[in-house]
């Protein structure tokens, strides 16, 4: 059982982190939740204490002799604070120690995570930008806002991602409880998924990709500290918390989000299938079965490769990682493909029936130029994640 402390600031958002403690107490952690006193004003003390089971404090003076101001960082495995106003994370970058949950903020010698929520305009104002910065250099992991509606009727970033995805973040953390947050600061590109090649306007080639993989890859990196964009090539799942999602469906659309998102990345995972074929001819309408012939071949032309482009295109410095899919002589493809693309690292795994697509879990072998062969056994595709950003985070030190 982990010990959770719990942080909530004075915004709109801190209604959503009622679902968020509930994940953490119902996961069988121990949770102090401690709230700044405007905070109080948006979910009272009554709720936060029958959801997690301990009486609520907001200031250092609360039971003085037990000294909860320095007891409470320095026992805690994770401090969480959600949602993390501009006004926090101002008082958390300098260091000020007016209430209970700031003295904590300075205690504190486990991993802390920021969920930032605000407007916009004070997401993006300099001031606060700094102030992440500054925490983010001291090793906090501050998660990237989403975009979407926030009060009233204003939407874009600064929104305070989903309770169920910022729970994922943090059981990330707690799973690393070395967690380096190595990749603090650094730009990540990652594809996901697989992409749909239209026949016409209802049929299309596609793939069996489930996006899980690239989406594990994104969740651990954003928990590591880096700022990831998430390319999603028709995936059915959340955004993770802490991402900048982008949409496409077909590998042309793929290619252009990925040229223009890697563009001064640190790293860049190409973990999506890419379909090699797309249909030479589009039709502008469904393709009718006729009952007494048979339906005209379809013919295909090749798809642009992504991953030996984005090698051409990359930057000094820049780390890439190719992902390959085989079913049979698995070595000998990779080996044979990672000579071919250029890439840093090639991520070969075995697919097929009941295989990698659409799984929980994987196994693989990853390949370099210069190293010997890293061998992941089958299991949870997060584990696979976490070898790939250890070999990547090597790599840019």
């Amino acid at each position: 059982m982990s010990r959770i402390v719990l942080g909530v600031g004075a915004g709109i958002a801190a209604y959503k982190v009622c679902d968020l403690l509930r994940r953490m107490t119902e996961s069988g952690h121990d949770v102090h939740v401690v709230p700044t006193a405007d905070a109080l004003r948006f979910v009272g003390e009554p709720t936060w204490a029958a959801l997690s089971g301990h009486p609520v404090a907001t200031e250092v003076w609360d039971g003085v002799s037990e000294v909860p101001h320095v007891r409470l960082g320095q026992q805690a495995d994770l401090v969480f604070v959600a949602p993390a106003t501009a006004d926090l994370l101002a008082k958390a970058a300098h260091g000020l120690a007016g209430d209970l949950l700031t003295n904590t903020l300075l205690t504190a010698r486990c991993p802390v995570v920021f969920a930032p929520a605000m407007h916009t305009e004070m997401w993006e104002h300099p001031a606060t930008r700094a102030n992440v910065e500054t925490l983010r250099s001291r090793g906090a992991v501050v998660v990237e806002p989403a975009s979407g509606r926030l009060t009233g009727a204003d939407s874009g970033p600064g929104r305070l991602p989903e309770p169920a995805e910022l729970f994922e973040v943090a059981r990330r953390v707690l799973t690393r409880g070395d967690l380096p947050g190595d990749l603090a600061g650094r730009r990540v590109v990652i594809s996901a998924g697989g992409t749909r090649e239209a026949i016409d306007p209802v049929r299309f080639i596609g793939n069996r990709s489930s996006g899980l993989q690239g989406y594990a890859l994104a969740r651990t990196a954003a928990a590591r500290g880096a700022r990831v964009t998430l390319v999603s090539a028709n995936v059915a799942l959340p955004d993770p918390a802490g991402t900048q999602t982008v949409r496409a469906s077909s590998a042309e659309e793929l290619r252009k989000a990925m040229i223009e998102a890697a563009d001064g990345a640190d790293v860049v995972v190409m973990t999506a299938a890419v379909a090699d074929f797309r249909p030479a001819d589009y039709r502008d309408f469904k393709i009718k079965k006729s009952e007494s012939a048979e339906p005209e071949p379809i013919r295909l032309v090749k798809n642009p490769d992504i991953l030996a482009e984005l090698v051409r295109r990359r930057g000094a410095g820049q780390v890439i990682v190719g992902f390959a899919a085989e079913t049979d002589n698995v070595l000998e493809h990779g080996r044979a493909k990672l000579a071919r693309k250029g890439c840093d690292m090639l991520v070969v795994n075995q697919v097929g029936a009941d295989l990698a697509f659409g799984r929980p879990d994987n196994a693989a072998v990853v390949l370099t130029a210069d190293a010997a062969p890293v061998e992941v056994p089958r299991g949870p595709k997060e584990a696979l994640a976490d070898v790939v950003w250890d070999l990547v985070a090597a790599r840019l030190e």
